[in-house]
């Protein structure tokens, strides 16, 4: 087995680099055709495996494998944002109950997602990483709710998180001797 440094994708830390094998399988009981193998992912920094069984109906490249699998990161993370909007927490009894709740939340997810795609394409500012899907939700729930500072303390919170993030990436790319990607301003 011979492992190959690929990258699965850019994360927010920079390049995911690891190290992959790929085994080609034949299952037992084969009757979808194709071509089935396992990919195994190794990690660098500590040699942690993980394994992926797949299917293809056409030979493909072993870098697209990798860039296939490097993909459940995204789903994950849209997991992980839908669940602070409240995807997980539906506390209904009855169907139609939980199909209200579950089509406001994924309208809201997607309201949300629009609103931070369009404020990444806009971003000049090198000194702050754009809002996130996950700024953009604390600051409307700051903005409706009555508290005791007024919007201008968030957004002035907000500009500092974010300044505070954007430190952190230029370092971590640094670290890892990679490029800072750098939008273009538009």
């Amino acid at each position: 087995m011979t492992w190959n440094r690929i990258s699965a994708g850019a994360g927010s830390k920079g390049e995911r680099d690891y190290e992959w094998a790929w085994i080609a399988i034949i299952p037992p009981d084969d009757e979808t055709g194709g071509h089935h193998s396992l990919l195994v992912r190794r990690r660098i920094s500590d040699g942690e495996l993980a394994f992926y069984r797949c299917w293809s109906a056409h030979p493909v490249p072993l870098r697209v494998l990798v860039r296939v699998a490097g993909t459940r990161w995204n789903v994950e993370t849209c997991f992980q944002t839908g669940k602070t909007i409240g995807l997980d927490e539906p506390q209904v009894r009855r169907w139609d109950s939980w199909y209200r709740h579950i089509t406001l939340v994924i309208l809201a997810h997607a309201i949300l997602t629009v609103i931070a795609a369009r404020e990444r394409d806009r971003h000049t500012d090198q000194t702050l990483i754009p809002l996130t899907l996950n700024e953009i939700r604390r600051l409307f729930t700051r903005l409706i709710t009555n508290t005791a500072h007024t919007i201008d303390h968030w957004l002035h919170w907000s500009n500092w998180r974010r300044r505070h993030q954007a430190r952190a990436k230029t370092s971590h790319y640094r670290r890892r001797g990679q490029p800072i990607n750098q939008p273009t301003p538009t």
